[in-house]
């Protein structure tokens, strides 16, 4: 298996990489048809220590990708959390295989897989219109945006900036502040 590594706000070592690695390398020897894969440590700086470190991996697979984002208190957690994911979902995935292997009179594992990746639907078509809204548009600022969205329990806020005459979008961090999209009418 080929593995990408990858730190964010944080040095990859050579004992993380390597710890990494191996837990990973678990995996390959679970379900051999693993092809690549990609691990991104981050650290960020939360308020909440349990939360910390996160470590997303992502598994490629004859067309399957299998995905896992999990946050611990320290960066062998994270990675050990991820892997139990992981896990979890190749465990789900070498099931279906072998019950329909069993079913089919025992074909080989690789047909059984191929075919089980036909079966997988596609994602919808991207660029699909599903829904317009049309609401009134209030100028303020973008203090008042953010509580506006709050209310609404939305995770952003189109808005009319009182301040600059421009239509802004607010919207909520994954780390709990607040963006602002402001557009560059300079750029073309």
């Amino acid at each position: 298996m080929e593995l990408q590594i990858k730190g964010k706000n944080l040095e990859i070592s050579d004992q993380v990489r390597q710890y990494v690695e191996r837990k990973i390398g678990k995996l390959d020897r679970f379900l051999p048809m693993v092809g690549e894969g990609t691990v991104e440590l981050v650290h960020e700086p939360t308020r909440s220590a349990t939360d910390r470190y996160v470590a997303q991996a992502t598994l490629e697979s004859h067309g399957l990708l299998v995905r896992g984002e999990e946050r611990a208190a320290t960066l062998y957690a994270a990675v050990d959390a991820v892997v139990d994911v992981l896990h979890r979902q190749l465990a789900h995935f070498k099931g279906k295989i072998y019950r329909k292997g069993r079913a089919q009179g025992g074909r080989a594992p690789k047909e059984v897989a191929a075919d089980i990746l036909q079966d997988v639907p596609e994602a919808p078509a991207l660029g699909q219109l599903v829904r317009a809204k049309r609401f009134a548009i209030k100028p303020m600022a973008p203090e008042e945006a953010w509580q506006q969205m709050e209310l609404l329990g939305h995770s952003f806020f189109f808005f009319l900036n009182a301040d600059t005459s421009q239509y802004n979008v607010v919207y909520r961090r994954k780390d709990g502040n607040y963006g602002l999209i402001e557009p560059d009418l300079t750029a073309r």
